[in-house]
């Protein structure tokens, strides 16, 4: 069965309200994920420099291997799993306004647990950047190639910073 609560982070400068949702997966409560989403996203939106015209929507849905998977072969064409995927819910470029409604965040239990586990940081540090890293694309910004790479690393190091979350790169 799934759960959804919503989470706002009033302290952005942008206005955002955050739909969590679980739907599969041995993860934290909604409450801690909503309050983990809200400051990653409020620091990644303040790195990247994120601005609105109005109050902005945000979907978080945490869920299991089988239904990423599921998706990733759906809208990427890659029949495995994956950490995060993101889906906008308009075209944004870097620097534009923010739509109302930014899109979709979609993580994997296992997968998110497993790279946690390998890379020896803990789980909740693994989910607040795959949740800044998720934004980043929704805001227009990639890592298709090597400046672009750079670029949005750069920002999730920044946001994380913020976060007193170590690099996640080093």
């Amino acid at each position: 069965m799934a759960r959804s609560s919503k989470k706002r982070s009033a302290t952005s400068a942008v206005a955002v309200t955050i739909d969590v949702s679980v739907e599969a997966g041995a993860w934290p409560s909604e409450e801690a994920l909503g309050a983990l989403a809200a400051y990653a996203v409020e620091a990644a939106i303040a790195e990247a420099g994120g601005h609105a015209a109005q109050p902005v929507e945000l979907s978080l849905m945490f869920t299991d291997d089988a239904h990423i998977q599921v998706l990733n072969a759906e809208w990427r064409g890659k029949d495995k799993p994956t950490n995060v995927l993101s889906f906008p819910a308009f075209p944004t470029k870097i620097g534009d306004t923010l739509p109302p409604m930014l899109g979709d965040i979609v993580l994997a239990f296992e997968t998110v647990k497993n790279e946690a586990s390998l890379e020896g940081k803990p789980f909740e540090h693994h989910i607040t950047h795959l949740i800044v890293h998720g934004l980043l694309h929704l805001m227009g910004h990639d890592h298709e190639t090597d400046g672009e790479a750079e670029v949005m690393e750069e920002l999730e190091r920044r946001a994380l910073a913020r976060l007193a979350i170590p690099d996640p790169y080093a």
